[in-house]
């Protein structure tokens, strides 16, 4: 074979590989449940870390303008502003740097898990069930969200009810919702 053709088909195949992209995935684990979960836990938190690093800019920018909790502010966004990071109070702006960075990455975890164990069991229950429908999502919300109760500091089982059903919920409706939109 000479190097001309050999170089012709690793052109093609690079070029078969990028437009296949959107087919594949991002990841290639050997198994579509593995792939699905990590896609989804990748991209969920990269959606986390955003949020919170656009929240900590919210936040510092509302702190730059000199207004204080009572001029205008919304009372979930000063209660929310107050609690924030405690402990970087007078602080250097190195600490407060590494305390915003911590907390974009627990966000972005937090994040990542929901989706990815969401995905994976909306995945499992569809191999298993056969079907995919508002039963698969209605029971796999319930779980993401009983499970995120679970990791809340001092969570009480009404927390982690209420969080099931709200998981339940708000998948449900999505799924619904998918057919009409």
């Amino acid at each position: 074979m000479n190097l001309n053709t050999s170089s012709n088909l690793e052109t093609r195949s690079l070029l078969d590989e990028l437009c296949n992209f959107h087919k594949k995935g991002l990841f290639d684990l050997g198994h579509p449940l593995l792939n699905r979960i990590l896609e989804t836990f990748v991209k969920a938190a990269g959606i986390g870390a955003v949020q919170a690093v656009s929240r900590e800019a919210y936040f510092t920018a509302i702190e730059g303008t000199g207004t204080d909790n009572s001029g205008g502010l919304p009372p979930e966004i000063s209660s929310a502003k107050k609690n924030r990071l405690p402990s970087l109070k007078g602080e250097t702006n190195n600490k407060s740097l590494e305390a915003m960075v911590k907390n974009t990455g627990k966000e972005s975890l937090q994040w990542g898990v929901a989706a990815g164990l969401y995905a994976g069991l909306t995945y499992g229950l569809k191999e298993a069930r056969g079907a995919h429908d508002w039963k698969n999502s209605a029971v796999a919300g319930a779980i993401t969200g009983a499970t995120l109760a679970l990791t809340l500091e001092d969570s009480t089982h009404e927390q982690i009810v209420q969080c099931a059903i709200t998981g339940a919920a708000i998948s449900t409706a999505a799924n619904l919702l998918t057919g009409i939109f």
